[in-house]
């Protein structure tokens, strides 16, 4: 990784925090809430975003990792009040389902 790609990430990290999905209806109302599966390292996402790397955003897409936020799943999380981890990568604004906390 050089230096500029140290700079990159570290920014991202900075940037990423956690926030109820309300406060981002305007990002979903734009069309510029985009969601990042569980699986997927949120900051690699955004900083790939960043770096405009389209074969690897489009990998993420066709694996149905990475897609626009969907009617319903805002809808859930509206009325759950879900808490997610964001990052703004302008225009768009990556979210993230924070894991549930293990039992116990």
């Amino acid at each position: 990784m050089n230096h500029d790609d140290e700079i990159l990430q570290a920014k991202v990290n900075l940037e990423t925090a956690q926030i109820p999905w309300r406060d981002l209806q305007r990002f979903f109302a734009g069309g510029r809430a985009v969601y990042v599966a569980p699986e997927l390292d949120l900051t690699r996402v955004a900083t790939e975003m960043a770096r405009d790397n389209a074969a690897q955003i489009q990998h993420w897409m066709q694996a149905q990792q990475l897609a626009p936020v969907r009617d319903q799943q805002a809808q859930t999380w509206f009325e759950a009040n879900t808490l997610l981890w964001a990052v703004v990568i302008k225009p768009w604004v990556m979210v993230q389902e924070t894991p549930n906390p293990s039992p116990g």
